[in-house]
């Protein structure tokens, strides 16, 4: 419960809200319930956010936040390349799940229908969409403009999916430490920039400009 007396923040909700989750274990059946004996009122909940999905979603986002800040807190992290970035990535956000599992398993059984626990994802797939397009460097871009829009969203899409399955194994893994997690991270993250290595791509697609310039020129 907050301290009397004082400003309530984004924060003071955020972890009030977690700390009842798990002491309840269920969330809130409204604002109306969740407000009720805090000291807070209605019209400062609305003041940071519009219902009670809103902030859930925006509990995921915070620990995407935190971990780019965590990330840049270290010098050399701008000058990785992307797969290193992505590899930084997994391990110091899934250190703040870890640190915050028992809320995370919590809330994403709180609904028999899978599809309504992943609504509170939103916020955190269209960050870390965002974050994929601004490592996205061009080793893994293929030569052709045209085609590097419905790449780099495929690419998104991918990454975003590859994250989805990470959390699916993080939350069932019963290893020590989530020995087991780490390793997933490595050999998934690895595999997946194989895949998306663009060079036997780009090859391809010389040999097509080659074979349809010769195709066409030939009969001239």
């Amino acid at each position: 419960m907050a301290p009397k007396n004082k400003i309530i923040t984004k924060e003071d909700i955020v972890s009030i809200y977690m700390n009842e989750v798990l002491e309840k274990g269920e969330k809130p059946k409204s604002v109306y319930h969740f407000v009720k004996d805090k000291d807070f009122t209605e019209a400062e909940f609305y003041s940071f956010f519009g219902t009670l999905e809103g902030l859930e979603k925006e509990i995921f986002r915070l620990f995407f936040d935190n971990t780019l800040k965590l990330l840049h807190q270290h010098e050399d992290y701008p000058e990785y390349d992307m797969k290193n970035k992505m590899l930084s990535f997994y391990f110091t956000f899934f250190e703040i799940l870890t640190a915050n599992r028992s809320y995370v398993l919590q809330s994403l059984k709180t609904d028999r229908n899978p599809l309504k626990n992943l609504t509170q994802l939103t916020s955190l797939r269209d960050s870390f969409k965002a974050y994929v397009a601004e490592i996205l460097t061009d080793d893994y871009r293929l030569e052709v403009e045209k085609l590097q829009k419905f790449q780099e969203k495929t690419i998104q899409e991918s990454a975003w999916l590859q994250l989805m399955l990470t959390i699916k194994f993080w939350k069932d893994d019963e290893s020590a430490a989530f020995e087991k997690t780490d390793i997933f991270i490595e050999k998934s993250v690895n595999a997946s920039f194989e895949l998306m290595n663009v060079a036997p791509m780009n090859h391809l697609i010389d040999l097509g400009k080659f074979l349809f310039k010769e195709k066409i020129y030939s009969k001239q």
